[in-house]
Formats: structure tokens, C-alpha cells, sequence
């Protein structure tokens, strides 16, 4: 017999129940009077450690038991009798709103941890509250992701980032097709550059596309190049347009957003996009029509970037990626937006100092490739991360010319980690920088690096994963990262000794909840009252994706794309792969807040987060999101069962 089937039940005075379900979630959200309801048709129970409140597929649900002071696990048991643990639950949670709200038996097992008092509220007058009460209603209906992550989303950036700017932005909402106002002008491939300067001048454009014998549009024609590829060069307007014409043309979707568009017009370097639906070009959009829409652009920053002929230029530019990326939150951009625009914004900072320092140097002796590692090699910078960076260059046989390349990378390297610190790029503590001649190497030496750490793997090793193995290639000549990344790809998934080690580092990382899922805070110091959210929340997804790419032969750096190929590559399913992204952003947008608020009030941004200053709705997505982990390491287990 269940707990369920006792009589002894006890009534309780409403004012402790209200007094109760007032700081506990989805019942904060009722009323009064709809309280008062709740409070007179509940009873509490008393259920000693070791009871089986539910038995799975056996128990009639005729309550929603609320627990007031205890806990419970929750498991499933096949018919093997194999348990599978599902969660614990603690003071202020719930169980049997699934089977009362699907008319079901209970679908789990549910057993005390603890001697644990229950509010029981009557089925009937439960299923009432979810009828009248949308808000209340969503908590139970929807899914992780649409039950937690938008409302959460909005209360980060309602309650602790205070709004700048005026009015709605619309970045994230405005779809790129709603910004095509007219038909795509044309002009052919044949006729005269004169003629498409008319034109440009009739229609009061800045573009023309240019289309060939059958009308398929095969480049673009932009007054920039009326002015870089005609004037300045004494071209003759005679010659047909198609001598100057870019192609082929850079196209983006009619239903992609505004912000995409920017990527895409700053990544790539252009000005100009042609809109694209269902295989047809519908018009063009520029980089005018996304400043004009959103008032301050990035874009700004950008043309600042490219258009400095100083290194000194760009050294207070880094400074005004903090405006760019609060504008971005409070436009409601997601996490892997952000660091989209940050790595955006920070790649062409690198780019045109290293570009600057090689008109400053000489062309060098060999071609070489500037290596971006750690969390610059993920694309996943956030305020101020360290550098973690190295220099690759092409091997050579000649001794003097040996001797001449490694002058004059050692020399670039250590000058070019100095302009970074002044860019506002600190220094990285573990000295992993170009700076440092051990990390300044010919090809042949970062191959037998990796090839050390992959085949002899030892505690330093697999440390050194962490940070090296999550390189792009970031300047110069890229060939040479992406033959070293496809050269470690293959070694690495065959070795299962290595793999075995960064199994083991990536279980030695626990969620930071207790028992009773409540946080794990340092008890002491400095950080007292604190959580590390990303060594004790972020560090152990980056490492599930990293182990598993690097397993399953994936050439990717970046965390959420390497979960998206993991589910396409069907490595892990889709329900994991959605959970793990949503927990994923949910714990970086917490950082990206939390850093922006130490650095308006002049503090140097850190990753300690104090759980007492996040809402009730906040806490309980963070401990959602932290629940992840060990869904994560279970596959782990999985894959090496005798760890």
C-alpha cells in the first residue's frame, strides 16, 4: 500500500499554506483569492524516510503533493528491475502534475530520502488552477525550453540590466525580406560601365546586379567599384560592366533576421547582400538599411576596425565592444549571438593589427598561421578573455633561412602579444601566447606537440586539451590550421587510451548541487557565498562536446556547433542536444549579465555569480540547466563503462 491510500492527513491553517506557496514557484503567480482556493483544499501528509509515495505505472494520482520540508528521488525500473535515476527533489518542488494533467497512473517511482511533509492539493481543484491561470498553466504544459528559458531570458534582462536605449529594437525580430522595399534593378553583363553608373544615378542606388545572356543574375556592380576599379584606375567607362562586376553574389535568405545579415556583411567584408526566396532574388540590402534600422550599429565598430592605418588606432577600439554587447542583451540576443558579434568584432581587431605589423616587419621569410586557442579557438569569448594564442609556420630545410624565420617570428610574436595587452587583451597567466618561443614553432613541431599529447597522454596532456585542441586558424596562411586540425582529427579518434583520459577529466566535474539540489557555493574567501559559473557550470558541457568531436572525428570548435553535428551525426539524441544548448546559454547568458554589471560599476569582470541575487525563476532554470551534467556524463559512461 502507498502512502497515497493512508487517512492520516492532517488540515492545515491557510495562512501557513499561502504564507508557503507565496515563494514558491508557479503559485506566486496567483492571486489571492486563488490562494485562498489552494489553501482550503489542501491537507498535509508526513512521509517517513523510505516510503513509497508513487509506485511507477501502479499509483492512482489524486493529488499534487508540494513538498514542504524533506526530499524525494525519482527513478524509473524497467523490466529487468534496472533503475534509472531520474532526479531528487527538495523543499518547494512537485510531484504527479504529469499523470494528474494526462489522466495517467504514475509514470515514475517516487520515494522519500528523508522523513518529508507534503501539501496534497486535490487533483480536481489542481486541474482548475491550470484551466484559469495561463501563467500557472505554463510552468506544467510546456517543455524545459519553453517553460523556463524565455520567461528567464526576459527577467535577466528586465531586472539587472537597466535599458539604454529608447524604444524596441528590432535586430532579432525584423526578418531581412521586410527590409526589401523595391525590385532588384539589373542591369546586362554586356553593356557599358557608363551605362551602369547612369543608371545607379537615375534610380538613386548604390548597386546594380548584373545578369548574363539568359537573365540569371551572375554578380553585383557597386559604386565602391565605380570609384576603387574605374576612377582611381583610369579604367574606360567603355569596357562592359562585367569587367568589375564581384562575383558571384552574396546571397542571404528572406527569412533570416537583420542580425544574420550583419554577420554576414562584417564577416565577409561587404556592403551589399542580395535577398534571396525560394530560389529568386527579390531586391538588395545594404549595411545603411541595418544602421538606419537599428540607430547604433556594430557596423560603426567595424568601419572604425577596418579603416585604422595606426596600430595605436586600435588600441581604445576593444573598449566599445562592451556598449555593442549590451545593446545586443537588451535586444534579447541569445548567448551564441553574442559571441558570434564578439568574435566577429575581435577577429578583424587581430586582423588588421597583424595585417599592420607585416607592412611594419616585411613579408616573411615562410607563410605562417596565427593559431586562436581556448575559448578564441571556440569563438566564445566573453568580456576580457585572457589571450590563448600561438604561431605556426612552414617548415625549412635551409639552415640560414631557418635561422631568419625564427627572428622574425619570435621578434612579430613578442610585439604582437604587446599591441594586444594594449588592445585590452590581458595576457594569458599560463604564458600560452606567441610570445612565448615554445609555442612559436615550425609545422613539423606542433605536429609531434600533438602527436606527444594524443599518443603518451599524462595529467599535463590532457590539461593541454583543453586549450590547444579547441584551435582555429585565425591569420596568414589558414591551410596550415586546417591541415594541423585535420591531422589531429584523425589521430585523436583512434586512440582510446586518450580518449579514456578525457573521459575521466570530464566526469571528475559534478554538478554544483547538493542532495537536495540546492547550490554549492564557496564557503570561504574571497568569492564567499559564490559560484564559479563557468569552471562549476559552463566547463563541463565544453568538455562533453570537445571529448565527443574529437571521438566521433569532428572537426569543430565551437561548443553548440559541435553539439549540432553530434545530433546530426546521431551521437546523442535530439531531446539531449536540445536540453544541453538551452542549459548551455542559459548559464553564459547569467555570465554575460553578471559581467556587464561588475564592469559598469568599474569592477574587473569575473565568473562569480551569487545564486541569493537571481530571482526565484532564475534559480530554478540555473538548477534545470546544472541538472544537465549528469545526462551528460551518463553518455560518458556509456561509451566507457569501466571508468
Amino acid at each position: 500500500m502507498t502512502k497515497q491510500d493512508k487517512k492520516d492527513v492532517h488540515s492545515v491553517t491557510p495562512e501557513v499554506i499561502i504564507d508557503f506557496l507565496k515563494s514558491t514557484i508557479p503559485f506566486n503567480e496567483l492571486d489571492e483569492k486563488a490562494l485562498l482556493k489552494v489553501a482550503n483544499n489542501c491537507i498535509i501528509d508526513f512521509f517517513p524516510k523510505g516510503t513509497m509515495i508513487f509506485k511507477q505505472d501502479e499509483t492512482e494520482v489524486n493529488y499534487l503533493y508540494i513538498i514542504q520540508k524533506g526530499g524525494v528521488k525519482i527513478y524509473l525500473k524497467d523490466e529487468e528491475g534496472v533503475i534509472t535515476l531520474k532526479d531528487f527533489r527538495g523543499e518547494g518542488s512537485y510531484i504527479g502534475a504529469l499523470p494528474i494533467i494526462q489522466g495517467t497512473k504514475a509514470n515514475l517511482n517516487v520515494e522519500t530520502v528523508e522523513d518529508t511533509f507534503c501539501f496534497l492539493l486535490k487533483k480536481e481543484v489542481f486541474l482548475e488552477l491550470i484551466e484559469d491561470n495561463p501563467k500557472f498553466a505554463q510552468y506544467y504544459l510546456k517543455s524545459f525550453s519553453e517553460k523556463f528559458l524565455r520567461t528567464a531570458y526576459q527577467e535577466l534582462r528586465q531586472h539587472r540590466v537597466a535599458p539604454r536605449t529608447e524604444g524596441t529594437l528590432y535586430m532579432f525580430s525584423v526578418h531581412v525580406g521586410d527590409l526589401v522595399k523595391t525590385e532588384p534593378k539589373t542591369i546586362a553583363a554586356t553593356e557599358s560601365i557608363q551605362v551602369a553608373a547612369s543608371r545607379m544615378a537615375e534610380y538613386h542606388i548604390g548597386s546594380l546586379l548584373v545578369t548574363d545572356e539568359k537573365g540569371q543574375v551572375v554578380g553585383i556592380v557597386t559604386d565602391k567599384d565605380l570609384r576603387t576599379k574605374v576612377v582611381s584606375q583610369g579604367r574606360p567607362v567603355s569596357e562592359p560592366v562585367a569587367n568589375i562586376m564581384t562575383s558571384p553574389v552574396e546571397k542571404i535568405s528572406s527569412h533570416k533576421v537583420c542580425f544574420d545579415a550583419l554577420l554576414a556583411m562584417m564577416s565577409k567584408q561587404i556592403h551589399h547582400l542580395a535577398v534571396e526566396k525560394q530560389g529568386k532574388i527579390i531586391g538588395v540590402i545594404t549595411s545603411h538599411d541595418i544602421m538606419v534600422l537599428q540607430g547604433s550599429s556594430p557596423l560603426y565598430l567595424f568601419r572604425e576596425i577596418v579603416s585604422q592605418r595606426s596600430i595605436e588606432g586600435l588600441y581604445p577600439l576593444s573598449q566599445k565592444v562592451p556598449l555593442i554587447v549590451r545593446t545586443l542583451i537588451e535586444e534579447g540576443a541569445k548567448p551564441n549571438n553574442i559571441t558570434r558579434m564578439i568574435t566577429i568584432l575581435n577577429d578583424h581587431i587581430l586582423d588588421k593589427l597583424l595585417s599592420l605589423m607585416v607592412e611594419k616587419y616585411g613579408a616573411p621569410p615562410v607563410p605562417f598561421c596565427w593559431l586562436l586557442m581556448g575559448s578564441e579557438g571556440r569563438k566564445e569569448q566573453t568580456f576580457r578573455t585572457d589571450q590563448d594564442n600561438a604561431l605556426l609556420y612552414e617548415d625549412v630545410d635551409n639552415p640560414q633561412k631557418k635561422k631568419e624565420a625564427q627572428e622574425y617570428f619570435s621578434a612579430f610574436g613578442k610585439e604582437a602579444i604587446e599591441h594586444l595587452v594594449k588592445c585590452g587583451y590581458p595576457r594569458c597567466p599560463g604564458d600560452i601566447m606567441a610570445s612565448n618561443p615554445k609555442w612559436c614553432q615550425p609545422y613539423s613541431v606542433w605536429e609531434s606537440y600533438f602527436e606527444d599529447w594524443i599518443l603518451r597522454p599524462e595529467p599535463k596532456q590532457v590539461m593541454h586539451a583543453s586549450i590547444f585542441f579547441d584551435f582555429r586558424p585565425g591569420f596568414g596562411k589558414l591551410d596550415l590550421g586546417v591541415r594541423l586540425r585535420d591531422h589531429l582529427t584523425e589521430l585523436a579518434k583512434r586512440q582510446e587510451i586518450f580518449l579514456l583520459h578525457l573521459a575521466k577529466n570530464c566526469l571528475e566535474s559534478k554538478p554544483p548541487l547538493t542532495f537536495f539540489r540546492n547550490f554549492i557555493v564557496e564557503k570561504d574567501g574571497e568569492h564567499k557565498n559564490r559560484l564559479d559559473i563557468k569552471k562549476r557550470g559552463l566547463v563541463p558541457f565544453v568538455d562533453f562536446a570537445r571529448f565527443m568531436s574529437l571521438k566521433f572525428g569532428i572537426k569543430e570548435t565551437n561548443t553548440i556547433e559541435r553539439l549540432r553535428l553530434l545530433y546530426e551525426g546521431d551521437h546523442i539524441s535530439k531531446e539531449l542536444y536540445t536540453e544541453t544548448v538551452e542549459a548551455y546559454e542559459f548559464q553564459m547568458q547569467i555570465r554575460f549579465v553578471h559581467q556587464l554589471q561588475m564592469m559598469e560599476e568599474g569592477l574587473q569582470p569575473d565568473n562569480y555569480i551569487n545564486p541569493s541575487d537571481l530571482t526565484d525563476l532564475e534559480k530554478q532554470t540555473l538548477k534545470e540547466a546544472f541538472a544537465v551534467i549528469s545526462r551528460l556524463q551518463a553518455i560518458i559512461k556509456d561509451l566507457f563503462p569501466l571508468i
